[in-house]
């Protein structure tokens, strides 16, 4: 595959950093939405695409002539991408319902270590020494979000596998954005990666016998919440600043989920934090500091707006 460099320009590095952050705090309620809506996982991850496929789509039509063509590589690589996030949403949002938000965020956001392994593969990205410091650093924190019975009990809960899973097929994602962003823009890929979303999660749902509709009101009013606030505003932010850094990096900030759903969840779900999930989320933060301040300069890279 061809690769380009990533761009100098120091300030669009610096919107690709706002662009992230503010899409690592949108996602960072997905685990508090999923549980408001109270539905199954695999529903509310139906939902959440399809609703915001309802905003993508006629959007994307609307700004059709102001966007640059999409190839055809970026196409199959969106495809691909909406295929395994659509996976990732199912298995996570699922867990998030049998497990606590907080556990699933650790286990659901450990995608790096499949992004670094796929980028090595596809890309040929070899992984820094300092990437992993910042990795090691960062899972260490969110070890300690978590407490220490992911550690102590040698068995994993059914929703701790289901958030590793979930992890995977997200470092998966997380690839084929970058693959994709090589020749399609943003709000274009958002509208296909969560149409494609949709499209395998619906008869899936269908298959297994899921309740898709009769829900409260609150429970409606908590997957439009989540459609708008984790997809529309989260991964079009995130698929925005994926065109501008790698995804071995990229996968390291997103990390700051864990902390975001940490704090978030104590007052909304009643999971009170501890004082090692405070270390735990410095930790976190350090390790986001180390890969983004003393990172290697890779020379892949997007540079597709």
């Amino acid at each position: 595959m061809t690769t380009a460099t990533l761009p100098a320009n120091p300030l669009s590095h610096r919107r690709a950093y706002v662009s992230l952050a503010l899409g690592v705090f949108a996602i960072g309620w997905s685990a508090i939405l999923v549980r408001w809506a109270g539905t199954s996982g695999m529903v509310s991850a139906f939902y959440r695409l399809t609703f915001a496929s309802l905003v993508f789509i006629p959007w994307r039509m609307f700004a059709k002539s102001k966007l640059p063509p999409s190839t055809p590589d970026a196409r199959r690589a969106a495809i691909v991408a909406g295929i395994f996030f659509g996976a990732d949403l199912g298995f996570f949002n699922t867990a998030v319902m049998t497990t606590s938000a907080m556990n699933a965020t650790l286990l659901g956001v450990n995608a790096p270590i499949f992004v670094a392994f796929g980028s090595w593969l596809m890309y040929g990205e070899r992984p820094t020494t300092r990437f992993w410091l910042g990795f090691l650093l960062a899972f260490g924190g969110m070890v300690a979000i978590v407490g220490t019975d992911v550690v102590i009990h040698p068995t994993l809960g059914y929703g701790d596998l289901l958030a590793v899973a979930g992890a995977a097929c997200y470092g998966v994602y997380l690839l084929y954005v970058q693959r994709s962003r090589v020749g399609m823009d943003s709000l274009t890929f958002s509208a296909w990666s969560a149409g494609i979303g949709a499209l395998v999660l619906l008869p899936a749902c269908l298959l297994t016998g899921q309740q898709m509709t009769g829900f409260s009101g609150r429970s409606w009013l908590a997957l439009v919440a989540l459609a708008l606030t984790a997809q529309v505003v989260g991964h079009l932010f995130v698929a925005h600043a994926m065109g501008r850094l790698p995804a071995t990096l990229s996968s390291i900030v997103l990390l700051g989920q864990a902390p975001i759903t940490a704090l978030l969840a104590w007052p909304l779900l009643g999971e009170r934090i501890r004082a090692a999930q405070v270390v735990g989320g410095a930790l976190v933060l350090a390790g986001i500091m180390v890969v983004n301040v003393t990172r290697q300069r890779f020379r892949q890279g997007r540079s597709t707006s």
